[in-house]
């Protein structure tokens, strides 16, 4: 990880006390994996806790330079496709938990949002989001920009949920769908 997209604090997903379950090493060679997502970047993380350390789904727990209390050591990012079921089902409620409690960001994107090429935007690369609705948040926010997520509620019609569009695209991004990233670092 580059110094600017270095995680400070993870969210569990899950919390495997044995490893993983495909692991063939012997019971007592095993270390106990916790896959985890980035609270900043939304970086898929897989992490080694200290012994004895119980972790539980939706724990945040610090990862970032200088005395860690739970986590021994950061393994590395890990794909989408290697999550365990149990992370995966907690991953649309964390990312949207994030996404909520990150809402500037959001808002900051829909206020500054720019074209990518002459025929894409950024705004349109949101699940959902097509030209029409492109054109109209550029139209609102040009008369003022938005504040929050319900300003974008009300002044665009169009969008019944923004932060649905947005987690939507967060998880597409973390499955590579395509090679723009405009949350996930």
């Amino acid at each position: 990880m580059t110094e600017q997209t270095r995680e400070e604090i993870a969210i569990v997903l899950d919390f495997l006390p044995h490893g993983y379950p495909f692991d063939k090493r012997p019971m007592h060679r095993k270390t106990p994996i916790v896959q985890a997502i980035g609270k900043k970047h939304f970086s898929l993380l897989e992490i080694i806790p200290k012994k004895e350390v119980n972790l539980q789904p939706n724990e945040e727990v610090y990862i970032g330079e200088g005395k860690r209390d739970q986590i021994h050591h950061i393994v590395g990012k890990i794909p989408l496709e290697r999550l365990t079921h149990t992370a995966r089902g907690e991953l649309d409620f964390v990312i949207e938990k994030l996404v909520k409690e990150n809402e500037q960001m959001v808002v900051d994107f829909f206020n500054k949002a720019g074209p990518i090429s002459t025929r894409m935007h950024q705004i349109e690369l949101l699940p959902g989001i097509g030209k029409k609705h492109m054109w109209e948040v550029i139209e609102e926010r040009k008369e003022k920009p938005f504040e929050s997520f319900e300003d974008i509620k009300t002044r665009v019609k169009l969008i019944p949920d923004p932060i649905k569009s947005v987690v939507r695209r967060i998880i597409e991004e973390l499955d590579n769908k395509d090679k723009y990233k405009i949350f996930v670092r």
